[in-house]
């Protein structure tokens, strides 16, 4: 777990995605504890509030639950909140400006099709 310096992406949302790709991989269950503020601040060499504001990003989407004093859990269904959100996105910043590209170079979607269904089949 390694933090990108050099990102646009601020670093409270690459420690979300970072707790995110854990919850997806199946590393992190439902109603399983998650790193303390203080163990991310370590972790990640970061402010306190950043670490913070990564768990309280993620208590916002419905993925992480605070049980008081007791810190963060996963929630039930985070798996499929976490899925579903990063499909729109990958409609909306891959897929939708390949298509834009494909319709400039006239490329139609049989093609686009075919591509896919021949990827990788050289190898």
């Amino acid at each position: 777990m390694k933090l990108n310096e050099d990102s646009a992406e601020p670093l409270f949302q690459q420690i979300a995605e970072i707790i995110e790709d854990m919850i997806i991989a199946g590393d992190l269950q439902k109603d399983e504890q998650v790193f303390s503020t203080n163990q991310l601040s370590e972790t990640f060499q970061v402010n306190p509030a950043t670490a913070r504001k990564g768990l309280n990003l993620l208590v916002d989407k419905g993925i992480l639950y605070k049980k008081r004093g007791l810190g963060m859990f996963v929630e039930e269904k985070a798996s499929s909140i976490i899925k579903r959100e990063r499909k729109d996105h990958f409609f909306e910043d891959f897929l939708l400006k390949t298509l834009k590209e494909a319709e400039k170079l006239n490329i139609n979607k049989n093609e686009i099709i075919k591509m896919i269904t021949n990827y990788g089949e050289g190898d």
